[in-house]
């Protein structure tokens, strides 16, 4: 499992021109998923990510976790791209629909957060602040 981390002072997702996730301070989490990934990988992930110490403290350093901040979640299948052997990527290592969007539904819970349309053309817009961008894998 991948997540890509993202702070934002705001973000928004669209499908189809109407907005289906939206939030102001937070941070927007993309998320893949691969094949040999389970429930107890993705619930590790989501604790990580609920406390990683990447908002500013009173003293304006990064010293703070998520809190009562928003969080948003996007199913990008894409994190797992392969690109080595060409232009083209292979998508061979990320999951199958039917794996993947249970766990992804999963850790968007165990985060408490809004989500994207699984499997739908989105367009996500954020703004990310700092810019903060961290990968994080399982």
């Amino acid at each position: 499992m991948r997540a890509l981390v993202q702070r934002v002072t705001r973000a928004a997702v669209r499908v189809d021109g109407d907005i289906v996730g939206a939030i102001g301070e937070g941070m927007v989490v993309l998320l893949g998923v691969t094949h040999d990934d389970d429930e107890a990988i993705g619930d590790r992930l989501a604790d990580k990510v609920r406390a990683l110490r990447i908002f500013p403290d009173a003293e304006g350093r990064m010293n703070e976790p998520l809190g009562e901040r928003e969080a948003l979640v996007v199913s990008q299948f894409t994190l797992y791209g392969d690109a080595r052997r060409g232009n083209r990527p292979s998508w061979t290592a990320a999951a199958p629909p039917e794996h993947a969007e249970p766990l992804y539904e999963r850790f968007r819970a165990a985060l408490g957060a809004g989500g994207g349309a699984f499997g739908a053309a989105m367009e996500v817009e954020l703004v990310n602040d700092g810019p903060v961008t961290l990968l994080l894998e399982r």
